[in-house]
């Protein structure tokens, strides 16, 4: 290990198999594009939504070339949107219980799961630990770290209700991926951006991905020039 991985403290971000992946992609481009490190667990039911929603594979062995395609797509599924650099972006694979997330002395920032669904939600609210995702998340926890949960289901039932409550109580931020109309979204991609940029307020990271509320009704619908 040389003197910069020493240094290297990361996000460890999560993504589960509910519907959403446009708001990992979100996430993970501002967390980059704000040099953080990024440390990606991406679980087995995330590969087959990331397939059916974008079209795209995301593999193990070609974990790179795969995350390059992701993050370069947009919202609306336009491939070539956007310019990312990967290189601060380590990849372990969700099956890997000894991967350095699964340990509490593996240094970190905290973990943010997006999107959330409700398997994970309960997966890490009863510490199963099933798999390296549910396993971050508990150690998140355990170190007194910060651990921000963007569920994305509907409706939501009693049981996981309850699940986030106790998640609540665990000291986890739940931020539901509820896109706000204020900031003047015109295009599907602003809609995603502002549910990731709630995710990066709750973990405290800079971005500029939506206008901010200032107090001034009628914003949103002013035509900028």
């Amino acid at each position: 290990m040389n003197a910069g991985e020493s240094q290297r403290t990361p996000w460890i971000v999560g993504v589960s198999g509910a519907s959403g992946t446009p708001y990992a992609a979100a996430v993970l481009r501002a967390l980059l594009q704000a040099g953080e490190s990024v440390d990606l667990v991406v679980s087995r039911a995330s590969r087959l939504t990331l397939l059916d929603e974008t079209g795209l594979p995301f593999r193990d062995a070609h974990w790179q070339d795969d995350l390059r395609e992701w993050l370069a797509r947009g919202a609306d599924g336009k491939p070539g949107t956007f310019e990312v650099d990967i290189s601060g972006v380590r990849h372990w694979s969700a099956g890997d219980l000894a991967a350095g997330p699964s340990s509490g002395s593996y240094p970190a920032r905290g973990m943010l799961i997006v999107p959330a669904s409700t398997a994970s939600v309960a997966g890490v609210a009863l510490g199963l630990s099933k798999d390296l995702l549910q396993r971050a998340a508990s150690v998140t926890l355990k170190e007194g770290r910060a651990l921000v949960v963007a569920v994305r289901e509907a409706p939501l039932n009693g049981q996981t209700l309850r699940h986030l409550v106790t998640l609540d109580d665990a000291g986890a931020i739940v931020v539901p991926a509820s896109p706000g109309f204020y900031a003047g979204a015109t295009h599907i991609q602003d809609l995603v951006d502002f549910v990731a940029g709630r995710v990066l307020d709750a973990a405290g990271v800079p971005h500029t991905l939506y206008r901010r509320w200032k107090g001034e009704l009628g914003g949103g619908s002013r035509t900028t020039t």
